[in-house]
């Protein structure tokens, strides 16, 4: 069994269902899911002009292969309704996967770990609540000391303490 972390993130229609349904969707073809961040909500990053975005870490527990996990979560965010038309725009659903134990991978289809994480304090502050020790295996610092010494201004507000996803 591998352990990968995964960030969810939704700016399109109702932004806390569709991420309740990606994580029902998760642990129903995925695997079990062990931690959950709270639900924050960010400005877009990159493309400004959109609606903010709700954000979501989560820890889980899968036996799937790295490309199957991805391959995977493609269809989870096709099956939401998610259009690949712009890169950075607006979504109903997207599904990143962040880490898959300390694995480095790097190919035309996957890139482990995410790239730009220590960019990002909207996936950052989500990650951190959850696990604030866990080692970037490339920049050797946990990602409490990357959230610390992060640059990005944008601005990550707590908007929901838990997620209900009980079907």
């Amino acid at each position: 069994m591998k352990k990968a972390f995964l960030h969810l993130g939704s700016n399109e229609g109702d932004r806390y269902e569709h991420l309740n349904n990606a994580i029902h969707a998760i642990e129903q073809r995925l695997g079990a899911v062990h931690q959950k961040s709270s639900v924050y909500e960010t400005e877009p990053w990159g493309e400004k002009e959109q609606l903010p975005f709700l954000n979501i870490a989560l820890e889980i527990e899968t036996h799937l292969l790295p490309h199957k996990l991805l391959l995977e979560i493609n269809k989870i965010e096709d099956e939401s309704g998610r259009t690949r038309t712009k890169k950075w725009g607006s979504r109903i659903l997207d599904i990143d996967i962040l880490f898959i134990n300390n694995e480095v991978i790097k190919d035309e289809k996957l890139t482990i770990p995410h790239p730009y994480i220590e960019k990002r304090n909207f996936v950052m502050v989500p990650l951190n609540e959850i696990a604030g020790e866990l080692i970037h295996p490339i920049l050797n610092q946990n990602i409490a000391a990357l959230l610390k010494e992060s640059t990005d201004t944008c601005e990550v507000k707590l908007w929901n303490a838990n997620i209900d996803t009980e079907k």
